[in-house]
C-alpha cells in the first residue's frame, strides 16, 4: 500500500474486532512505528503498556460501559460535546466537522429533537437508555484481543510548561504513526474515552495496571484485526467529513483564506 493511501485510508474503527490475537510480529511493528515519532531533544517521553489478558481487558470493558452509563445519564456527556453533533444531512454539509448522527438506533430516535433538554435527558434515564448503551459499549471493548495504554514521563508532561506541550505533541505523533500502521497490517483502532469521562473511573485503571508514579496514563487504545464485512453502527463515533481547505488554511496572513483547493485532489481522485 502506498503511503498516501494509508493516509487517507486511516479510520476509526467503531465496530467489532476479529476474534484473532494480533501477533507478536505486528504488535512489534506497532510500538516500533510509534517510537520512531519525532520528539523534543530526542527525549521519546511515551511509554506503552500493551494489554492482551482476557481478565485486564473485561475489566476495562466494565470500567468502560458504566463509564458511559454515568456520563450519559448526569447529561454531562451531552453537555460537554453537543456542539460535535449533527443530526441531518444538510447540517453536516454546511459545518463539515463533528458527527453525523443520522441512523440512530431505535431508542434513541425519540429523542433526536431533544437530546440535550432536561426533558428528554429525564426521558431517557426512565427509559434506561444510557445503561442499554453502557452495556453495549462494555461488550465492545470486551471482544478486543488487544488495549494499548499510551503514558507520558511526567517529568516532561507539565501541563503548565512549554515542555508540556511537546510531549503532548510527540505523543500525538507517535500515536499517528502507530495509528497509521494499522491500516498497513489491516487492523483497526479505537479510543477508550468514556472512562477518562469520569476521573474516578479512569483512576480504576491506572490503579489496574499499576502505572508509577513517574507516569502519567493519558489514553487506552482497543485494537484488532478488522472483518472483510463491516456494518456502519447505529452510533457512528467517526466521521469522513473534513472541512474544506479555504475554512482553515490562510495565505500570507490569517486575513486571506486559500482559495482554488477546496475540491478533492487525492491521488487517484477525479
Amino acid at each position: 500500500m502506498e503511503f498516501l493511501d494509508v493516509v487517507f485510508n486511516r479510520r476509526t474503527t467503531n465496530g467489532a474486532f476479529r476474534p484473532d490475537p494480533v501477533s507478536p510480529e505486528h504488535q512489534q511493528l506497532l510500538i516500533r512505528a510509534a517510537a520512531a515519532a519525532p520528539s523534543q531533544f530526542n527525549s521519546q517521553p511515551w511509554r506503552f503498556v500493551l494489554i492482551e489478558d482476557r481478565d485486564t481487558i473485561e475489566t476495562v470493558a466494565r470500567i468502560s460501559g458504566e463509564s458511559m452509563t454515568e456520563v450519559m445519564g448526569a447529561g454531562t456527556f451531552f453537555d460537554r460535546y453537543k456542539k460535535y453533533f449533527r443530526f441531518s444531512q444538510k447540517e453536516m454539509d454546511t459545518l463539515r466537522s463533528g458527527m453525523l448522527f443520522d441512523k440512530l438506533p431505535a431508542l434513541l430516535r425519540p429523542f433526536t429533537s431533544r437530546a440535550f433538554t432536561p426533558s428528554g435527558q429525564n426521558l431517557m434515564n426512565r427509559l434506561r437508555v444510557p445503561q442499554t448503551l453502557g452495556e453495549e459499549n462494555r461488550k465492545l471493548v470486551a471482544g478486543s484481543p488487544l488495549l494499548i495504554g499510551v503514558m507520558l514521563e511526567r517529568g516532561e508532561y507539565r501541563p503548565d510548561e512549554l515542555s508540556g506541550f511537546y510531549s503532548v505533541f510527540s505523543m500525538g505523533a507517535a500515536m499517528e504513526n502507530l495509528w497509521l500502521t494499522t491500516v498497513e497490517l489491516g487492523m483497526g483502532i479505537q479510543f477508550v474515552s468514556f472512562p477518562m469521562e469520569a476521573p474516578h473511573q479512569w483512576q480504576r485503571i491506572v490503579d489496574m495496571l499499576h502505572v508509577p508514579e513517574d507516569l502519567e496514563l493519558m489514553a487506552v487504545y482497543r485494537l484488532g484485526y478488522v472483518p472483510e464485512r463491516t456494518h456502519r453502527p447505529a452510533i457512528d463515533w467517526s466521521s469522513r467529513e473534513r472541512k474544506r481547505p479555504s475554512q482553515y488554511v490562510f495565505r500570507e496572513t490569517c486575513e486571506t483564506p486559500q482559495q482554488g483547493w477546496d475540491q478533492d485532489v487525492r491521488p487517484g481522485s477525479h
